[in-house]
This record gives C-alpha cells, structure tokens and sequence, in this order.
C-alpha cells in the first residue's frame, strides 16, 4: 500500500468516524418533533399542525359553552361539537407520531447502510492486498 493510499485511508477513516458519531447521536423528542417541520414533508405537518391547534382551541371552546350550558338541549348543542373538535384535534396530533418513528427507522438504516459500506470496502482492501 503506498503513501497516498494510507493517507486516503486515514481521511476516510476520520469522516466515517465524524458520520457515525452524528448518526448515532440520539436526538431528544423535542429534537425530533421540531424535525417534523423540516424536509419535504413538513408543510404538511406544518399545515396538520395548525389545523389540530385551531380544532382544540375550537373544541374547548365549545366546552367551556357545554359547561355552561343550563338546559339539556343547550348542552347537546354545545357538547357534541366540543366533543368532535377535541376528538379531531387528538386523531390529527396522534398521525404527526408515526412520522417520528420513520425518521428514527430511517437513521437506523443509514447507520446499517454505512456499516455495511465500511465492511465492504475493508474487505475489499484486504483481497487487494
């Protein structure tokens, strides 16, 4: 093996180290509910996000109306609504989840991939030799 190559070698090394250290750095849940926001899909979590506040802040409204509410037909009338907009806004935060665990899923594959390049490469370099 000559100069150059060790060398190469090295520079590979210390950027493989650099990936791997990055990537297998767990993020925090907030680290990764902010993540929701990033990427090609997060206007659309931005959109879903929005939508589920307004639902909740809609839905307790209407509670609050239900609560106050002094005769039972009063009280339908405001408890239904405040029911499905409270119901709404739960379904649409609960879909945001799954979103995180792909992105976790996705890391773990990224690491597998570079593992299994790393292991490629040195076995290459050892027929080489």
């Amino acid at each position: 093996m000559s100069e150059n190559d060790r060398l190469i070698e090295q520079a590979l090394a210390s950027e493989e180290q650099e990936l791997l250290r990055r990537i297998g750095e767990e993020p925090g849940y907030i680290e990764q509910a902010v993540g929701l926001f990033r990427g090609s899909t997060g206007w659309v979590n931005i959109v879903l996000m929005v939508t589920q506040s307004l639902a909740f802040l809609a839905g307790a409204w209407a509670a609050w109306h239900f609560f106050a509410a002094n005769d039972v037909l009063t009280a339908l009338r405001w408890g239904l609504p405040a029911v499905l907009l409270l119901l709404m806004s739960l379904i649409m935060k609960m879909a945001l989840w799954p979103t995180i665990h792909l992105n976790r899923l996705l890391k773990e594959l990224k690491l597998v991939q570079l593992q299994l390049a790393r292991s490629e490469h040195s076995s290459r370099g050892e027929v080489a030799r």
